[in-house]
């Protein structure tokens, strides 16, 4: 396995190798984006994974100083997988003049959920994936559903751009218990690791009470967040929405829906959802 630090080398290395499968990642890797490497292997393509920790999806009270950065072992981990290069920029490469420049994507679905709580998330996460597509030029990319929203936000933005890009999504690797896998599962103490779990099945609730209806939709999410803020926990939303475009949805409605939560136990904000 190769590993590149300039876009002029990654540009080099990817010269004489046709289009690949991308993996982007903010490093401190687990086994959720392992999963997301053999998704991209199954496609027969050479595989390029990124490792950047980007300043422009994090707000100014954020994690952004104290996200781990742990190349090495992620380059151990990538190499097992079968992965054939590493893009490991610093931000001087990213970055090298400030980005003044930056992608705003559709405030219909990126201001709502994660978009409300982390004002300008999703103008970072657009901005830094749209440039590195322009770096590797990718054939495909695999993006997790445990970002759900930012699933679909990057979606929308590969159609309206009419971008050759391809994005499959990977399923959300869970451990034996339930809690969805995150680099921010490292900051739990051992007692908020075993609360965590709470997270996963307070959706669960939510979404089977919904299917039953025993109760109108927001007292539905009222009562969740209620149950889980008894817990310890401070919510910022449980909710149930739409899959086809993330609005809640109108009563009776029998499409395709999605549960999400976000909320902070301890210091530690964590993100799921599921499906129904």
């Amino acid at each position: 396995m190769q590993t590149v630090h300039t876009i002029s080398d990654l540009r080099a290395a990817l010269g004489g190798a046709g289009r690949c499968a991308f993996v982007p990642t903010m490093g401190n890797l687990h086994d959720g984006h392992l999963a997301l490497v053999r998704q991209a292997k199954a496609h027969g393509l050479p595989v390029v994974a990124s490792i950047f920790v980007n300043r422009l999806q994090f707000a100014p009270h954020e994690d952004f100083d104290r996200y781990p950065r742990t190349l090495a072992r992620d380059s151990e981990l990538l190499a097992a997988q079968g992965c054939d290069l590493v893009f490991a920029p610093d931000e001087a490469q990213m970055y090298p003049v400030p980005q003044t420049y930056k992608l705003h994507p559709d405030p219909a679905l990126a201001d709502m959920l994660e978009g409300h709580f982390r004002p300008g998330f999703f103008v970072g996460v657009c901005t830094v994936v749209m440039k590195l597509f322009q770096c590797v030029q990718p054939a495909l990319a695999v993006f997790g559903k445990k970002d759900y929203q930012q699933l679909m936000v990057i979606r929308h933005m590969v159609e309206q751009f009419a971008l050759p890009i391809r994005i499959d999504a990977a399923e959300t690797t869970r451990a034996a218990d339930g809690l969805a896998l995150s680099s921010r599962n490292g900051y739990l103490s051992a007692a908020e690791r075993d609360e965590a779990v709470a997270l996963s099945r307070a959706l669960r609730e939510l979404a089977d009470r919904y299917r039953a209806g025993v109760a109108t939709l927001a007292e539905l999410e009222s009562q969740a967040i209620a149950g889980l803020t008894a817990r310890g926990w401070k919510p910022d939303y449980l909710t149930v929405r739409r899959r086809a475009n993330l609005l809640p949805p109108p009563e009776g409605d029998n499409a395709p829906m999605v549960v999400l939560g976000a909320a902070r136990i301890g210091a530690t904000r964590l993100i799921d959802n599921l499906e129904f």
